[in-house]
């Protein structure tokens, strides 16, 4: 169930994949450090598009939990968060979450390739880099952070266009104050690329697996970036010079005993499904043709196949080759949600509970699909199953309680009894992990009237109704 969606509180939005050169890269990690270090509450900002899908996520969770027991990060519940971006890029902006592009997992040809990326991530937490970087910036505004940052933005700009306008705009925006911060920023920014290089390779080699994907892949990047960073003062570089970086992580990751060891191939073949449900999903029609053309048998190429199929020609077409997938596959859970999402976007919701079942009861971490089960559910207007629905997604929002989709959903089974009021509590807890704080102060408040004064409802209701507004520098316009 590849979803996109607005922003970490899960507003959903059609899928826009862009491109960002490396350069630009450079300056949008940057940039998120200064935004995280302003400390603006979650629920007042808006964060970046993200992806949701139960096998993407569950694949990233078991090459990410080695490298957190590694590193001594095993109990902080630690989650990879997937950017519908199809650049690549990672970062971490919190000290429980690493940020990793779609563009990342889909250009990553490896299992390895993308672990090396997390546990150069995982480097950044274990080090506490963003505390340390608040602390160096604590004397700074925000304000002054983000003008230099664009300043920065801007000089870049004029070294890929060669516009001296733009160069000297960039010049004047960093210059005074700003440009002290500037330079206490890139310089611990430097550092903790470096250390978070060290520290990687150090819990790669800690599980026994090989630092050459992570070489391999900014190896790559370097490659890339070196003909824009060459009119770039090398001080204002983020990151230090692609040819010292990769030289040294070259020399740490073949010093490394596992440097020769290869992906199971089992996990190899797991990572080539995980990339072709990208491509099915996010890519055109002509682009997953293209790049899966019918002569490629192999499972991957079907299931990319089988999804744009569904997605864009005869439904009945894609549900035939869904079903070779599943025959191939009997216990893979992914394929039937694949055709239980198939046949609810086709409006037979009668027809999509039996397959989303299946899926859930063969799931490792099934919340999502239960939110989907859930759907399939109230959808088919059957008073029993309509019960079913409430009891299975009370169960997703305790194991995602961030999805506005669960709650909405919740809300609408809810509605389906005429249980009014749980009906409007559930919408107003929707509105707020959507970060629409006064909606949700305003339903949950006639949620309120509809409650026992004192009930267990009646509290959740009062807690939402009484949020405050941030203040009106912080609100998102």
């Amino acid at each position: 169930m590849v979803r996109s969606q607005a922003d970490m509180t899960g507003t959903e939005r059609p899928i826009r994949p862009r491109r960002t050169t490396p350069a630009a890269r450079l300056i949008a990690v940057a940039t998120a450090t200064a935004l995280v270090c302003a400390g603006a509450p979650a629920h007042a900002q808006k964060g970046p598009p993200v992806v949701r899908d139960a096998e993407i996520e569950q694949l990233l969770r078991e090459y990410t939990q080695p490298i957190l027991r590694a590193a001594g990060l095993a109990q902080q519940n630690v989650q990879v968060v997937i950017i519908n971006d199809r650049s690549f890029n990672a970062f971490v902006a919190d000290g429980r979450r690493i940020f990793v592009n779609a563009g990342t997992l889909m250009d990553a040809e490896t299992p390895n390739q993308v672990i090396g990326v997390l546990a150069h991530e995982t480097g950044h937490i274990a080090g506490g880099h963003l505390a340390r970087m608040r602390e160096a910036l604590a004397s700074a505004t925000t304000q002054s952070i983000i003008a230099m940052l664009l300043g920065v933005g801007a000089m870049v700009a004029a070294s890929r266009s060669g516009s001296q306008d733009l160069g000297q705009a960039g010049s004047a925006a960093i210059a005074g104050p700003a440009a002290a911060i500037q330079n206490s920023m890139i310089g611990y920014l430097r550092a903790q690329e470096e250390q978070a290089d060290r520290a990687g390779v150090k819990f790669l080699t800690a599980t026994g697996q090989s630092a050459k994907g992570m070489y391999d892949t900014f190896k790559r990047l370097a490659d890339q970036v070196l003909y824009q960073v060459r009119y770039m003062s090398p001080y204002l570089q983020t990151h230090p010079l692609p040819s010292e970086r990769v030289a040294a992580l070259e020399g740490l990751a073949k010093s490394s005993p596992y440097w020769d060891h290869k992906d199971p191939p089992a996990l190899q073949a797991r990572h080539d499904l995980m990339r072709a449900k990208l491509y099915g999903f996010l890519e055109r029609p002509d682009a997953v043709a293209r790049r899966y053309p019918l002569s490629d048998t192999s499972l991957a190429a079907r299931y990319a196949r089988a999804i744009s199929a569904y997605r864009f020609f005869d439904p009945r077409g894609a549900l035939a080759q869904i079903d070779a997938l599943i025959q191939a596959q009997p216990q893979n859970p992914y394929f039937y949600e694949l055709k239980g999402q198939a046949l609810l976007e086709a409006g037979k919701p009668a027809e999509a509970v039996a397959p989303l079942r299946h899926a859930v009861q063969l799931a490792p971490n099934p919340a999502l699909m239960q939110i989907m089960l859930g759907q399939a559910l109230v959808a088919t207007r059957d008073r029993g199953r309509v019960e079913e629905a409430v009891s299975i997604l009370q169960a997703a929002v305790v194991r995602e309680p961030e999805s506005p989709d669960a709650y909405m959903q919740l809300a609408m089974a809810y509605g389906e009894k005429n249980d009014l009021a749980h009906a409007d509590l559930a919408s107003a807890q929707a509105a707020f992990v959507r970060g629409d704080l006064k909606t949700a102060r305003e339903i949950a408040a006639r949620a309120k009237t509809r409650f026992p004064v004192g009930s267990p409802g009646w509290v959740k209701a009062d807690d939402l109704a009484s949020l405050k507004p941030p203040p009106s520098a912080l609100r998102s316009r």
